[in-house]
């Protein structure tokens, strides 16, 4: 068995040295590991040292972004070149305690697929803790994921999972939601987690924002991917009626009140433009249908291959 640690990384390069020095005490007892560090555009001497370390371990490697791409990017990269049994991620910053990594391990043989870390006793600013609280809330609501923390650096996988995600974009903050989704087996342990002692969170408000829009895409696709005429059609047939709706009471003040059409003039018009409002709906909901039937029929053809 092998274990691939993959790390993310972006200016931290106070605390690599002893990050890196943790990480291979921890896993001194696996005969067989790879630590993949992905710099993502770091601009203080990170890759300088990663370059050093790989030196120095051949346990070691570097993959360089020659700009910054975001954690999922990052993630993505490592996921694709690591080679182990078991992924481990986590953050560069020492706030997560690679010590755990043996815990996880036996937490994921016991029959999981993927095995999150939960920061019970976080040692972070309460700017960031009361977010995470309400962010891991609503997520662990919407998608049936029963863990506590989401967002969590620290987790592990078995091949099959990081091979089968997409992650891109802020979908990181989603991993075991994803996982959820394709059925493959989700849980948590309480881990160790530690107060940054070096540099300074990479992390503002704006992911608040970011991840709000994440979960809509991540729910939607998760739904309707295969048939979106059932969220086009259903937003489309409603918006018809109401047009309709309108149409119809214009119609009765002209022939039932005796009001002439040019005294709602704007209610008519209003209702036509609803109208044509849902029927637009309608027709990107077929055009939805056509692109996922023809996305199924390439997949099919692909596989009758093999």
């Amino acid at each position: 068995m092998k274990i691939s640690v993959v790390i993310p990384v972006y200016n931290e390069v106070e605390s690599l040295r002893e990050l890196h020095q943790q990480i291979t005490e921890s896993l001194s007892s696996f005969e067989a590991y790879e630590i993949l560090f992905i710099d993502d555009g770091s601009t203080d001497g990170s890759i300088d040292l990663i370059r050093l370390l790989s030196q120095t371990n051949n346990h070691t490697n570097l993959i360089q972004f020659h700009r910054n791409y975001g954690k999922s990017a990052a993630l993505s990269e490592g996921f694709k070149y690591a080679e182990g049994d078991y992924i481990v991620t986590m953050d560069g910053d020492l706030q997560d305690d690679p010590a755990e990594i043996p815990n996880l391990v036996r937490k994921l043989e016991e029959g999981y697929d993927l095995v999150s870390g939960w920061k019970k006793d976080r040692k972070d600013p309460i700017s960031k803790t009361v977010p995470s609280k309400l962010f891991n809330f609503v997520t662990r609501l919407f998608t049936g994921v029963n863990i506590h923390d989401f967002n969590c650096g620290l987790k592990i996988y078995r091949k099959a999972v990081v091979k089968t995600l997409d992650i891109y974009g802020g979908r990181h903050r989603y991993i075991p939601a994803l996982a959820g989704q394709k059925k493959f087996k989700v849980t948590e342990i309480i881990v160790h987690h530690r107060p940054r002692i070096h540099g300074e969170t990479k992390y503002g408000g704006a992911r608040l924002f970011h991840g709000f829009f994440d979960l809509i895409s991540i729910l939607f696709l998760s739904k309707y991917i295969q048939s979106p005429i059932y969220f086009f059609g259903q937003i489309g047939f409603f918006t018809f009626l109401i047009g309709l709706a309108i149409e119809c009471y214009v119609l009765y003040l002209k022939y039932f009140m005796g009001e002439p059409f040019a005294k709602h003039i704007a209610l008519l018009m209003l209702g036509v433009l609803i109208i044509v409002i849902g029927i637009q709906f309608f027709s990107i909901g077929l055009v939805g249908e056509m692109i996922a039937n023809s996305n199924q029929d390439k997949e099919s053809r692909i596989k009758g291959l093999f």
